[in-house]
């Protein structure tokens, strides 16, 4: 298929999804009637590496240039390698989805040849009781491949991983020297694979552009090999850098270097800066303007940003476009370590945005000075859910990750409303914020819409870092949200920080307990700790002295600049508590060792925590503000109710009086009331179900109500209202 713009995504990202930002710039492309083709190379790399003849090449490599010092691990997977090639085809197609009877075979345990990453299994053995058994032959499938990735590893290219290439060159390259000198050596055995992939692309699609999306650092390297190819093979193809990597890293560029391998590097939102390149491609013109874009003229590197045009809004960049991609052919694994995690890599996902952005746009460590970060601009709801519709047509997928920076609550809940106005059956999951919008209430119907899981910031568990961080919520706060979220059915994963500048060894000690009671009162599920890292554009690298750190050097370099190397002038070294967090928190996760001491987990000593032990248990229990706004929107997410009426008698009165039945998806209940209040009841109920277009507001409700009737605030708290509100009746 022809078109004038090929985009590609250079390996490595995802094994289970493609990476959406070519989907999203098709998608614009499409808008503005010019013709594209996209390709994930990554996906396409691994499936030609594993599969029956691609590892029997490897193998034969690998023979070819065998070494007296390999591994007894290496020479162990070299010696069974007919079972791999035996084995291979089935179990990428079984990861695939279209071989999932495989899985009885497998969970056998003598179908798959075994090596060193198999040694795992002992400890978690006591996993597999709670898995099934596609579940646990994904597992079982996955450390098979890990195997043979530490093979390629170690036998035949140091810097392959499944989710990143050569991610080394990629971080931190102040330089481009490193990287350069690797190009200019001879290609490596994965080199050759993409190279012969990308050939085959450029043939068919014959584009006058080729841009090249960059997310993260592993992918750089194989984004510069491909560029360099199509440079001596095709060098009247214009080819174009931007991304996640560029536009973080590569702000302050001046090497010239790197335009021997591209023409164009734009930063932030593509669109309009892709637009500009392609009208200067095609017409040749002697002066073109230009947005955030890096380009070589005359000679030296030239940052333009000169049109005048404002950047296209979220509403006119279309709908991602997954055309052209092996949306069939995308490998599920599962490590089962992370529950969270193990959502990235099972499974495909349609990639949304709710709204481009951060509402917040405050955290100190955040690159918030970035317009990926600063320009907020939400979506309509009902524009979000026909793009929904409109990718669960095109992919025949309805499952859905909204990669917000932070979804916005207010904007959750209409969604939500309009995914059940329409009556359609997504899942879906997202990034948010812990804030106390987050209400029991709204969990529920966020829950009743199809949301599955919610991944969010806790960061350092310290109420004074919380501040520093501007974060805008405290530990207390945080542990009410992710119990309603919780006893809504969402899976709730916490991103935990140390190191954080000022941390006291005794307030990661106290965050750790915090962690662990959180755990322990069963109100999230899964989390990560990872280690501060100051970012350039972020408050604490613009502002160092503010946060009590000092910057190693001011040196900016000529090619990446974001990770800042620094010291904390408090002296503690945070790195000593990696491996105690991340493994009490493994055991957490895994609902146990709740009583073992803190210092239990580290090798050297730690103060006691000042921590009260009931402290989440006390903020858990502590009082709500019971209190209805009287524009907060009422909600129905049941049935009608089906109606009998019968006379009750007491001392010669008699009141007429009514039963309502409802069946729930799961029970049926009944309540009572008298028949005035009943009839009320019924008709409200349909004007409040959330198929209805037009909400209704508390105020409005008792203004209906008291029409005809009395003393509305007495109904509302009495019993029928009490027994309908676990049933779906929701005051957002």
């Amino acid at each position: 298929m022809k078109a004038d713009i090929l985009l590609i995504t250079p390996p490595f990202t995802q094994l289970n999804t493609p990476y959406p930002a070519t989907a999203y710039i098709k998608g614009f492309l499409n808008t503005k009637g010019i013709s594209s083709v996209q390709a994930d190379l990554g996906i396409e790399v691994i499936l030609a590496l594993f599969s029956k003849p691609g590892l029997a090449a490897l193998f034969n490599q690998t023979e070819l240039t065998a070494k007296a010092d390999f591994s007894f691990n290496a020479q162990r997977i070299l010696a069974l390698k007919d079972e791999y090639l035996k084995t291979i085809d089935a179990v990428i197609a079984f990861l695939q989805g279209k071989n999932p009877t495989l899985a009885l075979q497998i969970c056998q345990e003598d179908f798959l040849p075994e090596a060193s990453r198999f040694a795992q299994l002992e400890e978690l053995d006591w996993a597999f009781g709670a898995m099934g058994t596609q579940d646990k032959a994904k597992h079982l499938a996955t450390l098979y491949l890990e195997d043979i990735s530490d093979f390629i590893v170690e036998c035949i290219d140091p810097n392959f991983g499944f989710s990143r290439y050569a991610e080394r060159l990629g971080r931190s390259a102040n330089s481009f020297d490193e990287l350069y000198e690797a190009l200019n050596q001879a290609p490596t055995y994965i080199d050759h694979i993409l190279i012969a992939i990308l050939k085959d692309r450029i043939a068919e699609v014959q584009p006058k552009m080729l841009l090249v999306s960059v997310p993260f650092p592993g992918n750089l390297y194989a984004a510069f090999r491909c560029a360099q190819w199509v440079k001596q093979y095709y060098p009247t193809i214009k080819i174009s850098m931007g991304g996640g990597f560029p536009n973080t890293e590569l702000r302050s560029l001046s090497d010239k270097r790197v335009f021997e391998f591209f023409d164009y590097i734009t930063l932030d939102d593509g669109e309009l800066p892709i637009e500009l390149i392609y009208n200067a491609t095609l017409k040749g013109n002697e002066f073109n303007l230009y947005k955030r874009t890096f380009l070589l003229e005359n000679g030296e590197v030239a940052y333009r940003n000169d049109a005048l045009r404002n950047d296209y809004k979220q509403a006119e960049v279309g709908t991602p476009d997954y055309a052209d991609l092996l949306l069939d052919s995308y490998i599920s694994v599962i490590e089962i370590v992370n529950p969270m995690h193990r959502m990235w890599s099972d499974g495909r996902w349609n990639k949304l945005t709710m709204a481009h952005g951060c509402y917040w746009g405050k955290c100190t460590f955040c690159d918030i000075s970035l317009d990926y970060i600063k320009v907020y601009e939400p979506l309509a709801a009902k524009q979000i859910v026909d793009r929904i519709e409109e990718l669960v047509a095109k992919t025949g997928q309805n499952g859905f990750h909204f990669v917000d920076e932070a979804a916005p609550p207010a904007l959750m809940r209409e969604v939500a409303l309009e995914i059940l106005r329409r009556k359609i059956t997504v899942t879906w999951w997202t990034n948010i914020r812990f804030e106390k919008s987050f209400t029991r209430d709204l969990c529920l119907l966020l829950k009743a819409s199809g949301c599955i899981a919610v991944s969010g910031g806790l960061e350092v568990a310290s109420d004074r870092l919380l501040k520093l961080i501007d974060k805008g919520v405290t530990v207390e706060q945080v542990a009410k949200v992710t119990r309603n979220f919780t006893e809504a059915g969402i899976m709730v994963h916490a991103y935990l920080m140390y190191g954080y500048p000022t941390q006291t060894v005794q307030e990661t000690v106290d965050s750790l307990e915090m962690v662990r009671q959180l755990f322990e009162a069963g109100v999230l599920q899964s989390g990560f700790w990872h280690q501060f890292a100051m970012t350039a554009h972020s408050p604490v690298g613009l502002y160092p002295d503010k946060f009590g750190v000092v910057k190693e050097t001011e040196e900016i370099g000529t090619f990446a600049n974001n990770d800042i190397n620094f010291t904390d002038k408090t002296g503690i070294d945070h790195n000593k508590f990696s491996y105690g967090l991340k493994k009490s928190l493994f055991n957490y996760m895994h609902g146990i060792c709740f009583d073992y001491k803190l210092q239990d987990w580290f090798d050297f000593k730690i103060p006691r925590t000042t921590i009260a032990a009931n402290f989440i248990d006390t903020a858990l229990n502590s009082d709500e503000n019971l209190g209805i706004k009287p524009s907060a929107k009422i909600i129905w997410l049941g049935g009608k109710p089906r109606v009998e009426t019968f006379a009750k008698s007491k001392k010669g009165n008699t009141w007429q009086m009514m039963t309502l039945h409802f069946h729930h998806k799961r029970d049926t209940f009944s309540l009572q009331t008298n028949k005035a209040e009943g009839e009320w009841l019924t008709g409200v109920l349909d004007k409040i179900s959330a198929a209805n277009e037009k909400t209704l507001t508390f105020n409005d409700l008792k203004a209906d109500f008291e029409r005809n009737l009395e003393h509305f605030e007495l109904f509302w708290y009495s019993k029928p209202i009490h027994t309908l509100r676990p049933f779906g009746l929701l005051v957002l």
